[in-house]
């Protein structure tokens, strides 16, 4: 990182150079040209600078993210999918490799759940901004009265912890259920239809992954034990960091109906944060995968908590 700052330091004084020259010859090109590395320099060390707050022990890992459908009925699935898309779309935007593992199809429209996977740098870092329980309302299309819905849809994400040496997440044979079945989705964009997929249950928690990612079974089993090991790892930090908020006397409350971000589409046009106070009005862009001003102000600790809007409910 320290290289990188450097490079783009080194940015800026030949930008200032090339522009100082520009004013000396009233050169508008070299100018306009300087103006534009600079811009470039600075965007580059305000990311940097952002970076520094993805120090957590995980945070440069990969990310397993998982959508699940809640109360709301079609609307909740719909909103599940709406939330897959977005999603994939930031992680287009980012040059991650976004890969659906598993996804279960609604019954009339939607999904009930999906579970995706982000390969790149500091995946996780910025994907655990998004942990929680979020709210659509909008008018349902699924309602012949044209009446407003709430919807809610959950979003866990788990860092790929790997073979890391230092994580020892250790899974009997006797502690699973194995299901071979054969995969479902939409086709080529979002899995293959073949009887490949596997749904590993883990008996102890109840903790349910599928992977049918791959047209082999074999690598499917082994993805899926994967993101099985990633989950169990997940929950035994929770317990851990449960316990030591006990002990230091802190009160949390994780509950399904604690939304972390309302997306709302009537009586008005706006995405609001209940962690930070930020409000955006651009909301297509946001479900477009524009989620980086979100997810910045949460990791930087921006702003103000709020509560729901009255009118939203």
């Amino acid at each position: 990182m320290l290289d990188d700052l450097d490079d783009a330091g080194r940015g800026i004084d030949d930008a200032r150079t090339l522009l100082e020259l520009g004013r000396e010859e009233n050169d508008e090109a070299s100018v306009r040209e300087a103006w534009d590395q600079i811009e470039v320099s600075e965007r580059r060390i305000g990311k940097l600078e952002f970076r520094r707050m993805l120090s957590g022990e995980y945070d440069d890992k990969d990310a397993i993210l998982s959508i699940n459908a809640g109360a709301g009925g079609v609307d909740s699935q719909d909103w599940a999918e709406m939330l897959m898309r977005m999603y994939m779309r930031w992680g287009e935007r980012q040059g991650y490799a976004v890969k659906l593992m598993d996804v279960q199809e609604g019954e009339q429209a939607g999904i009930r759940s999906a579970e995706l996977m982000f390969q790149g740098e500091y995946a996780y870092g910025h994907l655990r901004s998004e942990v929680g329980v979020h709210r659509l309302v909008r008018i349902s299309p699924f309602d012949a009265n044209a009446r407003r819905q709430t919807s809610f849809t959950s979003v866990m994400v788990v860092p790929d912890i790997g073979e890391a040496q230092e994580v020892d997440v250790e899974v009997k044979e006797s502690d699973l259920r194995v299901d071979k079945y054969r995969a479902g989705g939409k086709g080529g964009q979002h899995v293959n239809k073949t009887d490949s997929a596997v749904r590993l249950t883990h008996l102890p928690t109840g903790i349910v992954v599928a992977c049918q990612a791959e047209r082999s079974q074999h690598k499917n089993y082994d993805t899926a034990m994967h993101m099985l090991k990633a989950r169990l790892w997940n929950v035994a930090r929770e317990k851990r960091e449960a316990e030591m908020a006990e002990i230091r006397g802190e009160t949390r409350s994780i509950e399904w109906g604690s939304q972390i971000r309302s997306y709302v589409l009537q009586p008005y046009r706006q995405v609001n944060d209940h962690r930070t106070g930020l409000k955006l009005g651009n909301v297509d862009a946001v479900l477009d995968g524009e989620l980086d001003p979100l997810m910045q102000a949460y990791l930087l600790g921006t702003g103000e908590p709020n509560k729901p809007e009255d009118d939203e409910d």
